[in-house]
């Protein structure tokens, strides 16, 4: 088995590495192909910082006495070492990634088989804003900091580059994409095989990168090394003869015109056909594409034939300019590559929302009102990315979310409905290239995103579909206007893709219900559904109307008004509790559901007045910082709502959190951005108010 490699992660204090490699390791971490480096370290555990194994001065100098360290080095007047055990874990072929010292990169080249460093940076002004926010250093500490010039790396290192400078699910993606390339490359090798033209390209049948036989047939593959390409087609020679498990051979021909030494680390991809890579160019250069040549472009990138960087400027393209007939043929080609769920009902409902308002947990009581109607309703659902909490995220705090196809089938056939998690139904294999791209990028089509939700609700086996357009200043959709054309599209191209679609504008000025945060939102569900008299009447009656919607559907109700006295029925009756319940019984029931978490913190109102605005991004915002939506157990709990007239020194909202330094980061931003404005705001506003502004870190 060929040996894996040492990731050493290096960066300046503030550029976030020890957020990138918890990521990291929360996405990577149950594969077992990464291992992640414990560091011993000279100050006591548990204090503040990365997670390590404390020991005294004197314990770490016996430790390097006796050989247990890999590599050891000074830093910040501690001693640092990486435990020699982590060779072991290199032979036996595993990745691991460590944290490291800049300093010490050329001695631990010499000590391992491959050494790729990873190096974080940020712009100065955000890594300044970041030391700041900590609190430990003066301005001037933090000033001479990062004007202190730092030694180049050594010659002949591999090094790649993750810039972190925004929210850090987008840090934690670039960093993972850069892992995955590097984890990915071979070591090149000159076969002394004359194959002419065309160049070939040897590929070894127990390759440890890559399922050798995959890349069999008649289609060829790109060779690079981030400089040079070449194309090639592609043999397989025999397990542990001419190439190791991490090599590729070329045919001398092809690696004399390819120029590049022995050893060099390469990748490879598919090569696009001609016809796919001619409709490509032709929408970057602003051209309107058919289904067939959408078909054509799809395939090729779902088969990995074009490079990120050319999917990148598709995806700008089409970000900029979809007619209503390529959005159908957009959406019909992507059913083509889902992986459908079939169902031997007349008719089956689903509710999607485009988001951006915090709260807004309508789902949780839809989906139960309308299961216990008795309509087949398997609702799907992704989880958070910029928000604090995502359907599924919100759901995962009661029931086990990460269902298959069967057991979809099997939770529906029990409960009339569930509330699943989308990422393991494969709906949409082409997402799975797309958001890798796109979400570090900042790519956001709404005109995309219709092709993509009724194509994966068409997967999902949907017959009727509710989508609510939430429109406001922080949210995706900007105006009602933006919204009410974009209702016309949806439902145009879901009756284009034969399901009844009916799209709804609402109002997304303000966060709907009063918890911010999974656990929270999941409250407010419960009390919803159990009538319970601090139920949020926003939240309660959303759900209402979007059930009735729904509901008015089955052929034997007829029409809205007997809809809405149905869902509002089966609300009061307990029946939705009761339909919920066997949901989370039928998807696996949490032995131990997820509170809100113990440690609070109230943020009080510093002046008197009426409240004119609460602003989403920042109140999510704040969730996000006391731990949301990872830490399913943080968030907010909003006690004050739009119009509401407050004193000084009466209660805004309650931080939860379960760790301290989560709920003292998300107080200092509280302070700095509470998100709540009055009536009569001055111009200069006071800490912790009129902070209608986005949110980021």
């Amino acid at each position: 088995m060929a040996a894996g490699t040492l990731f050493f992660v290096i960066g300046p204090s503030g550029s976030g590495k020890d957020t990138l490699i918890e990521g990291a390791k929360a996405a990577l971490s149950a594969g077992g192909r990464y291992v992640f480096a414990r560091r011993v370290i000279t100050r006591a555990a548990g204090s503040p910082g990365e997670d390590h194994d404390g020991v005294t001065a004197a314990s770490f100098a016996e430790l390097e006495r006796a050989g247990h360290f890999l590599i050891a080095w000074d830093a910040h007047g501690l001693r640092y070492g990486l435990l020699a055990a982590l060779a072991g874990e290199l032979e036996s072929g595993r990745h691991v990634i460590a944290n490291g010292s800049r300093a010490m990169v050329a001695d631990l080249a010499a000590r391992v088989g491959r050494l790729v460093v990873i190096e974080v940076t940020a712009p100065k002004e955000i890594l300044a804003e970041r030391l700041r926010r900590r609190g430990r250093e003066t301005a001037e500490d933090i000033r001479r900091r990062l004007d202190r010039q730092v030694p180049e790396l050594p010659a002949g290192i591999e090094v790649v580059r993750v810039v972190n400078d925004g929210l850090p699910e987008i840090g934690v993606e670039r960093f993972l994409a850069v892992l995955d390339r590097a984890a990915s490359r071979f070591r090149l090798r000159r076969l002394p095989i004359d194959t002419g033209r065309p160049h070939t390209a040897f590929l070894p049948a127990d390759s440890r990168i890559v399922t050798a036989t995959d890349y069999l047939g008649p289609g060829r593959i790109d060779i690079g090394d981030g400089v040079r390409s070449i194309r090639a087609q592609v043999a397989v020679v025999e397990a542990g003869t001419l190439l190791g498990a991490d090599e590729l051979g070329l045919s001398s021909e092809a690696f004399e015109d390819f120029g590049r030494d022995e050893l060099t680390r390469v990748s490879i991809s598919r090569t696009p056909s001609p016809e796919s890579r001619d409709a490509l160019r032709r929408k970057v250069r602003g051209g309107e594409l058919t289904e067939v040549e959408y078909e054509r472009v799809v395939r090729d990138i779902v088969e990995g034939r074009y490079p990120d960087s050319e999917i990148a400027g598709f995806l700008v393209a089409a970000n900029q300019r979809l007619t209503d007939d390529e959005v159908l043929s957009l959406a019909r080609v992507r059913h083509r590559f889902s992986n459908p769920i079939r169902w031997d009902e007349p008719i089956v409902v689903d509710k999607h929302s485009m988001g951006g308002i915090p709260g807004s947990r309508i789902t949780l009581i839809v989906v139960p009102i309308v299961a216990a109607h008795g309509l087949a309703i398997p609702k799907t659902s992704s989880r958070a990315i910029t928000s604090a909490a995502g359907t599924a995220d919100a759901m995962e705090t009661v029931a086990r979310v990460d269902l298959g196809p069967d057991e979809v089938r099997a939770t529906v056939r029990a409960a009339r409905g569930c509330v699943a998690w989308n990422g393991r139904l494969s709906h949409s294999p082409l997402d799975d290239v797309m958001n890798a791209i796109t979400r570090p990028l900042g790519i956001d089509s709404n005109r995309w995103s219709v092709a993509s939700i009724l194509s994966k609700k068409l997967a999902a086996g949907s017959t009727h579909v509710v989508i609510d357009l939430p429109y406001g200043p922080h949210a995706r959709i900007h105006s009602e206007a933006e919204a009410t054309q974009l209702a016309r599209l949806f439902e145009t191209v879901g009756a284009g893709l034969g399901l009844t679609v009916k799209a709804i504008p609402t109002d997304g000025t303000r966060p709907i219900g009063r918890g911010i945060g999974p656990a929270l939102e999941v409250r407010d569900v419960s009390w919803v559904l159990d009538g319970h008299p601090d139920a949020p009447t926003d939240l309660r009656d959303k759900a209402l109307a979007f059930a009735s919607r729904i509901i008015a559907w089955d052929p034997a109700i007829g029409d809205e008004a007997a809809a809405l006295r149905r869902a509002t029925a089966l609300l009061a009756s307990g029946a939705a509790r009761r339909a919920f319940d066997a949901i989370i019984d039928a998807q696996g029931r949490r032995p131990d559901p997820v509170l809100p978490g113990p440690l609070v913190h109230t943020l009080r109102a510093e002046r008197a007045g009426t409240i004119r605005a609460i602003d989403g991004w920042a109140i999510a915002g704040i969730a996000r910082r006391a731990g949301a939506p990872n830490d399913k157990a943080a968030g907010l709990d909003l006690l004050r709502r739009v119009g509401d007239s407050v004193s000084v020194g009466e209660p805004l909202f309650v931080i939860h959190s379960t760790t301290a330094t989560d709920l003292d980061a998300a107080i200092a931003l509280a302070f700095d951005h509470c998100g709540f404005v009055f009536d009569g705001s001055s111009s200069a506003p006071e800490p912790g108010f009129d902070s209608m502004k986005e949110f980021s870190t």
